[in-house]
């Protein structure tokens, strides 16, 4: 066999050049030398024998070889990185690394209830979130580079045949108003009761969003009349929006337990009708699956099928 014209440490490098977009920002996020990382890619190409950056760009531009190196490079760098937690994993707990993921809402108000029962048992594995959309998280669970995730979207199309999606938990979608609202002295408001309201909303594209008017559209509530006063990107943004009376807002029940809990908002339910997303756990059955992703599945996620009953769960 002969030897490998590149070196994981040049993979390494030529990876953070990308994702930085210049050998300076890259070097800066390697804790090395400008120089360190401009003699390395050197090498690479004369081992390689072809160009891996267009050096007539202005930016760090990798030719047609650097983007195919850099493909195959993060798949040899995911599996080393799967093969050193599979190597610290082979006896027991008693170390190692769990990386979770998950989407926007579930890793902002679950996941670090979840992890924190986990770390009381095993306080000695090294448990890293990822929170982002969807899409990304399911990509990142598709290459390895999360264990297992629980998301509240829909897995990209392109990788439900790649991993295992398994139901988790209904997650209720509350209406909130301000405690003093004069909804909040109804047991239950009617349907055309939503067109009289201001809201404030995340922005169309939003997960929650879509599965918000998809609900209410199934109940004959037309979505596009309600009055939208502002579109907002953060859950928190939104609560505080309605607390200081700007409008009212659906929200996951998740995310609101600790204000209904001090009283600050009031949940206003509607007359015949519920609105509820299915929460899914993903893995890749592909890849190895850690003794501390099985552990945290089976000791954690299924003790806890409900957001409401972890939520009010105490961690002393």
């Amino acid at each position: 066999m002969t030897d490998l014209p590149f070196t994981l440490d040049q993979l390494r490098i030529l990876k953070a050049i990308a994702l930085e977009g210049s050998f300076k920002k890259a070097a800066n996020s390697l804790y090395i030398s400008q120089p360190a990382v401009s003699l390395q890619i050197q090498n690479l190409e004369r081992q390689l024998n072809t160009p891996l950056f267009d050096r007539g760009s202005r930016k760090s531009q990798l030719t047609e070889a650097g983007k195919l190196l850099l493909r195959y490079g993060i798949r040899i760098l995911a599996l080393c990185e799967e093969t050193c937690r599979a190597l610290e994993d082979v006896q027991t707990l008693q170390g190692g690394k769990l990386i979770v993921g998950a989407s926007q809402t579930t890793g902002t108000y679950l996941m670090p209830r979840l992890i924190g029962l986990f770390r009381q048992r095993y306080p000695q594995v090294t448990v890293q979130l990822q929170v982002h959309s969807t899409r990304r998280i399911s990509w990142s669970v598709a290459n390895g580079q999360v264990d297992i995730a629980v998301i509240g979207g829909e897995v990209p199309s392109e990788l439900q045949e790649i991993l295992q999606i398994t139901s988790y938990a209904e997650d209720e979608l509350a209406l909130i108003v301000p405690k003093s609202h004069p909804f909040s002295k109804i047991e239950k408001i009617k349907k055309e009761d939503l067109y009289r309201l201001r809201f404030i909303a995340l922005d169309t594209q939003s997960t929650i969003r879509k599965v918000i008017d998809k609900v209410l559209n199934q109940h004959g509530i037309d979505s596009t009349r309600f009055a939208i006063e502002m579109e907002l990107n953060s859950i928190e943004a939104i609560k505080n929006a309605v607390q200081s009376g700007l409008g009212a807002a659906f929200v996951s029940v998740s995310a609101i337990a600790k204000e209904l809990e001090l009283g600050i908002l009031h949940w206003s339910r509607i007359e015949d009708v519920t609105i509820k997303r299915m929460l899914s756990i993903i893995v890749n059955p592909n890849r190895y699956k850690s003794k501390a992703a099985d552990t945290f599945n089976r000791e954690i996620l299924n003790l806890f099928v409900s957001p409401i009953k972890l939520l009010t769960y105490r961690i002393y």
